[in-house]
C-alpha cells in the first residue's frame, strides 16, 4: 500500500517499465544500428593498398637482411630442428627483417591477422606506410577491392633461405609477403635483397612477372630444397625417370621464381626448372606468396596429391607440395608416386 492509499499492481508496474524499455529501443535502435555499420565498415581492407604496403615492407625487411650479412654481424643460433633432424638457423637479420615488416604491416592494418616466421616482442608504433604505391601497381590494380579484415591472412617471411643466408649463398635469400583471403592466396611479393628485384602479383588483376614460353613435363627440370630435402630425390626419379635433371637450391622463394621469366635487366643468373616439388612438412609463410604469383599467372601450388592449400589457421603443410606454371598441372601430379610426409 502507497503512502497515499493506493496499491501499485505488480502487473500494471510491469507492463509500465515494458513500455519504457520499447520507447527507449525504438529511439535509439537507429542510432545503434548506424554505429555498428559504421564499425563494420571500418573492418574492410582495400587489397591495392596492402599489395603496396607488402611490397613496401618486404623492401624494408630486405634492407635489413642486407646490412646484416654485409657487416658480417649475423650472430646465429639454432631455433631447433625440422622432423628430418635440419638444423633451423636464426640471425640477427631473421629478426631485424622482421621487425621491420610486422610492425610495418600490423600498424598499418591493426585488423589484420599478420603471421610471421619469426617472433619478438619488440614493437615500433613508428613504423607507418609512406603511402605511396608503385607505379606498375597503379597501372595493373584497380583500387576500391575491399575485403572484410577478418577474412584476411597475412603470412610475412623475413628471411627465407636462412641456411644460405649464413653461408654466404645470397642469391637464394628473398623476403616474402602474402595476403590470403578465405584461405586462398591472393596477393604474393618476393623480394631478392642482394639484387633489388620485387615480383609481385594480385590474383585476377595483374603481375610484373609471366611464365616462360615452354616448360617440359617428360623429362621435366626439377627444383629441390638443398638443406630439408628428405627423400626428394628419389622421389622426383620414381616419378620422372633417372634422367630427371634435379636442381637443389634454397629458399621456396628462389625456387618458384625459378619457374617463371625474370626481366631482362636481371643480371644475376637464377636457375630454370619446369616443377618445384617438396616432400616433408613446410610451413605457409615459405609457400604462399609464391602461390600468389602462380595462380595469378595461370599455375598451380598444391600437395603433392593435388589438394588446394587453405592459407588460413594453422602454419604447417603437411602435404608436401608440387608447383608447376604453364603445364597440365593435373597431369603432373598423376605422375607422382604414393607419398605420405607424415610417415617419412
Amino acid at each position: 500500500m502507497s503512502p497515499m492509499g493506493i496499491r501499485l499492481s505488480p502487473l500494471g508496474l510491469g507492463l509500465f517499465c515494458l513500455l519504457g524499455v520499447g520507447v527507449i529501443y525504438h529511439l535509439y535502435a537507429g542510432v545503434i544500428s548506424n554505429h555498428i555499420a559504421a564499425f563494420r565498415q571500418r573492418r574492410t581492407v582495400d587489397l591495392r593498398d596492402l599489395l603496396a604496403v607488402s611490397v613496401e615492407a618486404a623492401l624494408l625487411g630486405g634492407t635489413e637482411v642486407k646490412k646484416v650479412r654485409d657487416e658480417n654481424s649475423l650472430n646465429e643460433k639454432s631455433k631447433g630442428k625440422t622432423k628430418e633432424g635440419a638444423t633451423e638457423l636464426l640471425t640477427t637479420g631473421d629478426l631485424q627483417s622482421h621487425r621491420k615488416m610486422f610492425n610495418l604491416i600490423s600498424n598499418t592494418f591493426p585488423e589484420v591477422t599478420v603471421n610471421s616466421e619469426e617472433h619478438d616482442n619488440t614493437l615500433d608504433k613508428s613504423a607507418a606506410w609512406s603511402r605511396k604505391i608503385p607505379a606498375d601497381i597503379l597501372e595493373k590494380v584497380e583500387g576500391g577491392r575491399d575485403v572484410l579484415a577478418e577474412s584476411v591472412t597475412v603470412w610475412i617471411d623475413p628471411l627465407d633461405a636462412t641456411q644460405e643466408y649464413t653461408e654466404n649463398l645470397v642469391k637464394f635469400v628473398t623476403t616474402m609477403v602474402c595476403v590470403a583471403v578465405d584461405g586462398k592466396p591472393v596477393i604474393g611479393v618476393i623480394h631478392v635483397p642482394f639484387t633489388g628485384f620485387t615480383a609481385w602479383a594480385f590474383v585476377g588483376q595483374g603481375s610484373n612477372m609471366r611464365a616462360r614460353s615452354s616448360y617440359s613435363v617428360s623429362t621435366p627440370k626439377a627444383i629441390v630444397s638443398r638443406s630439408h630435402s628428405g627423400k626428394v630425390k628419389s622421389f622426383v626419379q620414381d616419378a620422372f625417370g633417372n634422367s630427371t635433371t634435379i636442381i637443389e637450391a634454397g629458399g621456396a622463394g628462389y625456387k618458384v621464381l625459378s619457374l617463371l621469366e625474370m626481366p631482362s635487366s636481371e643480371t644475376v643468373p637464377m636457375d630454370q626448372a619446369d616443377v618445384y616439388i617438396h616432400v616433408t612438412f613446410i610451413k605457409k609463410w615459405d609457400i604462399c606468396a609464391g602461390a600468389a604469383l602462380l595462380s595469378a599467372l595461370g599455375g598451380h601450388m598444391t600437395t603433392l596429391k593435388g589438394e588446394d592449400i587453405d592459407y588460413s589457421g594453422t602454419a604447417l603443410n603437411k602435404g608436401g607440395l608440387v608447383a608447376s606454371v604453364g603445364v597440365d598441372h593435373k597431369a603432373l601430379v598423376e605422375k607422382l608416386p604414393e607419398w605420405d610426409p607424415e610417415k617419412h
